[in-house]
């Protein structure tokens, strides 16, 4: 595959696709460049053609994520700055509205640790010194909260993963889900 033809094919695509999540141009040029140097180290993995255009959304969707992420340390974050609902939805932004009634659905001491460290980006060292819990507890307590968020997840919905566990699509198992 071609890192040239790949990026002029969907180079346009991609930047509408920032535009739709940033509101800052500078940023989207920013991050545009940012997609373009993980593509051009990470395109070898991409073993089959039709599946480029896809992995490229992902990368660019996980960019954005981390982009808001390393913007909000320190900051408190509303779901409407996490996520923007103008132009297509990606998955990940689907599913973000069930994110926090799941977290919430979890015992109160979990939900408290996982919207801390999850949606307000604290790490978890500086969730255990805060809280008195050793470092090696908590990392344990966080992916078992993790895991039964997973399970909420799953109950409600069928979700489709790509190779590397990222979620590709889903599918609503009971359109009844109380929690999404």
């Amino acid at each position: 595959m071609n890192l040239d033809a790949i990026w002029n094919e969907y180079r346009a695509s991609l930047k509408a696709f920032l535009h739709s999540n940033v509101a800052n141009p500078d940023d989207v040029d920013d991050l545009l460049q940012e997609i373009l140097i993980k593509t051009y180290h990470n395109l070898g993995d991409v073993k089959e053609t039709n599946k480029v255009k896809p992995w490229l959304f992902q990368v660019a969707n996980n960019t954005i994520i981390d982009f808001y992420r390393n913007r909000a340390k320190g900051k408190e974050l509303t779901q409407d700055e996490l996520w923007y609902t103008e132009g297509d939805v990606t998955v990940h932004q689907q599913l973000s509205q069930c994110v926090l009634p799941f977290i919430q659905a979890l015992p109160e001491d979990e939900a408290e640790m996982l919207t801390a460290i999850d949606i307000h980006g604290q790490s978890q060292k500086e969730y255990a010194e805060k809280n008195g819990i050793k470092y090696t507890t908590l990392k344990s307590r966080v992916q078992k909260s993790r895991d039964k968020m997973n399970m909420l997840f799953r109950e409600c919905c069928e979700l489709s993963l790509d190779k590397h566990g990222n979620i590709v699509d889903f599918q609503a198992k009971n359109k009844r889900c109380k929690n999404c």
